[in-house]
């Protein structure tokens, strides 16, 4: 079974999976979008360098969700009823 798990965790996200995230993530969970390991992920932060505005917070990383959903090509849009609504690229020709 350990070994079930550590695929999933090494396969990334889901596209359903990354719109349920909330609106702050933890670095690894960023990591597991972006589909890159635990100590690049780290030392990308470290350094002013990873892929999305990291926010540091005490001794924790923070990403927010909806600049890492943009960099990957996706986002939230607003309905009327005030609920996000997701596309990607494929609806914006809608």
């Amino acid at each position: 079974m350990a070994a079930s798990n550590s695929s999933r965790k090494a396969q990334g996200l889901t596209g359903d999976e990354l719109l349920a995230l909330p609106a702050v993530i933890d670095l690894d969970t960023s990591n597991r979008a972006l589909m890159i390991g635990r100590s690049t992920g780290y030392g990308l932060a470290k350094q002013g360098e990873y892929p999305v505005k990291v926010l540091r917070l005490g001794n924790a990383y923070r990403v927010v969700t909806a600049d890492l959903l943009k960099l990957l090509g996706l986002e939230r849009r607003q309905s009327s009823g005030g609920l996000g609504e997701a596309h990607g690229e494929h609806d914006l020709a809608a």
